[in-house]
């Protein structure tokens, strides 16, 4: 199977192309985009605090909530930008007292647009047999000419 940039299992993901051409520094563009996603989901969901953590080996944690997790994911210049249901420790000790598993995925399905709005550049239209994701320019970026 092709390897692919990777996210979340049931997450909500916007995506962008992370090189901006062939003069520039990568991991400089990287930083700009982490600062980016950060500045922009506090500015747009107030709930969210700095956490510097990772899901896996390639999912970093940028931001936190009670109910999500916001961060960045990269491959060969693809960038995802996710929102997902916290999957740690203390989140479900605390569902285990007061359910919050409900609540953190209705809140999600409320925010999802508003996100892919906020970051997505490119839609996944879908993958061939072996892995490879197939991607085209997201509408609202085309019809506002960003």
């Amino acid at each position: 199977m092709g390897r692919s940039v990777s996210y979340p299992t049931g997450s909500v993901v916007a995506f962008r192309l992370l090189d901006e051409g062939e003069g520039d520094d990568v991991d400089w563009v990287y930083e700009c985009l982490v600062d980016e996603v950060i500045d922009n989901t506090k500015a747009t969901f107030p709930s969210f605090e700095r956490f510097d953590g990772w899901r896996g080996r390639e999912d970093r944690i940028l931001l936190r909530n009670a109910f999500a997790d916001c961060g960045i994911s990269t491959y060969c210049g693809l960038a995802a930008i996710w929102l997902a249901e916290r999957d740690d420790a203390r989140y479900w000790e605390a569902d285990f007292y007061n359910p919050r598993t409900a609540r953190a995925r209705h809140w999600l399905t409320q925010v999802s647009d508003r996100f892919i709005d906020l970051f997505g550049d490119l839609r996944l239209v879908g993958r061939f047999s072996n892995g490879e994701a197939i991607f085209e320019r997201s509408r609202s970026k085309c019809d506002t000419g960003s």
